[in-house]
């Protein structure tokens, strides 16, 4: 789950880190209001959206020469302009696809006097089996293109679950980004209250892109990204509440009330799979065949018939799936009771496009048995290959 820089920013400031004042807003009314709530001169107001390069972006309705959505402000009135023109708008960015984000929400901050930009983030580097730093020079940038180009420049450490952050931890970290006088003790208390709120949190990832170094020597979380493990949610009700279900495809949150492992994607054919290297597998194949998956869904392997049923509603519920493609290897999970799902659906929901059903595995034979004697179209197939090839071809 992920959740607003300024909610981040507000978690992060309940553990000790740094952050400018700010007020969010969802309407422009708010904008004057807000920004005299803050010290001023300079003010920054930045669109709230669950996408990445928001001040690279541009919005749709406001053509090529529109400014991108995070915008300085030199007074209120223009801190006001900026919000009227932002709010209700989509916002484009590397992230968002062409399709954009709308912005519902604004974020108006006080503006900081930057000397240097900083890159850091938690995360757990599966290589080592630790939560690690990964910290760079090179803040306020794309860290792909960083980690590609110039490798050298992006240092890790990784922390011991025992000891916490410690003051050879801390001393690494500082040295990374070769911080002296004010922004060394800054450092001796935000790396581990950082290290704190990822943990204590059950957070996925934790980046603050930048990290400034003002011009008064000290550190400030300029932006924050905080992304929370689905699994231990249960743990933190205030995380769930945080929850912007705006900013989440309607398919992926109807996925989530049944338990279903669901991505949608920008292809045209639908893939209900039990199993993720399965799921992964029946993709590539589609992709091998010329053509590109609408989703990932995978049903897991304890589901029920109703369970079946749903994940089916929610593929044929995107108007963008043109064919639909069922792979099965039934273990725990039985091809009968998979049978029996994609029946019900379909008798439910109708059937507008192809289906392709390959079932192997626990009670296969009983499963085609009830496929066959159903009298809806759907297409049987012997294997993979012959599945990706008979709904490739069925979509044209």
């Amino acid at each position: 789950m992920n959740i607003h820089e300024y909610q981040a920013k507000q978690v992060l400031k309940g553990f000790g880190a740094p952050v400018a004042s700010g007020v969010a807003i969802t309407s422009a009314s708010e904008a004057e209001a807000a920004a005299k709530q803050l010290p001023g001169p300079l003010y920054v107001v930045k669109s709230q959206i669950h996408a990445g390069g928001r001040g690279k972006g541009k919005f749709k309705e406001l053509g090529a020469e529109a400014k991108g959505g995070v915008r300085l402000a030199k007074s209120v009135e223009e801190a006001v302009a900026h919000s009227k023109e932002m709010l209700g708008n989509t916002l484009v960015t590397a992230q968002t696809g062409d399709a954009g984000k709308q912005v519902n929400r604004l974020y108006i901050e006080d503006g900081a006097d930057i000397a240097r930009e900083l890159y850091l983030s938690l995360l757990v580097d599966r290589s080592v089996g630790r939560v690690a730093f990964v910290v760079s020079t090179e803040g306020g940038m794309d860290i792909e293109a960083v980690a590609h180009d110039t490798p050298e420049k992006i240092i890790t450490v990784a922390i011991d679950p025992q000891a916490g952050v410690t003051d050879a931890d801390v001393a690494a970290i500082t040295q990374a980004y070769d911080l002296e006088g004010v922004a060394v003790e800054d450092g001796k208390s935000l790396f581990p209250a950082l290290y704190k709120a990822f943990t204590e949190k059950d957070m996925a990832l934790l980046e603050v892109n930048p990290l400034i170094v003002m011009t008064d020597g000290h550190l400030r979380v300029l932006d924050a990204k905080c992304s929370f493990d689905g699994n231990a949610l249960f743990r933190h009700d205030d995380m769930k509440a945080l929850r912007d279900e705006t900013e989440e495809d309607a398919k992926e949150i109807e996925a989530s009330k049944w338990d279903l492992a669901y991505v949608a994607l920008d292809g045209n054919i639908g893939c209900m799979v039990n199993g993720a290297g399965l799921a992964m597998a029946t993709m590539d194949i589609i992709k091998l065949y010329g053509k590109e998956p609408a989703n990932f869904c995978d049903v897991g392997g304890g589901a029920n018939k109703e369970k079946v049923a749903a994940a089916f509603k929610i593929i044929t519920a995107d108007p963008a799936v043109q064919g639909i493609l069922v792979n099965i290897f039934g273990g725990i999970m039985k091809c009968d009771v998979i049978a029996e799902g994609v029946v019900a659906a379909v008798k439910e929901v109708g059937l507008k496009v192809p289906l392709v059903v390959r079932l192997e595995g626990t009670n296969v034979e009983l499963g085609k048995k009830i496929l066959n004697e159903s009298g809806l179209a759907i297409t049987a197939a012997d294997d993979l290959d012959d599945a990706a090839k008979k709904i490739v071809a069925a979509v044209g």
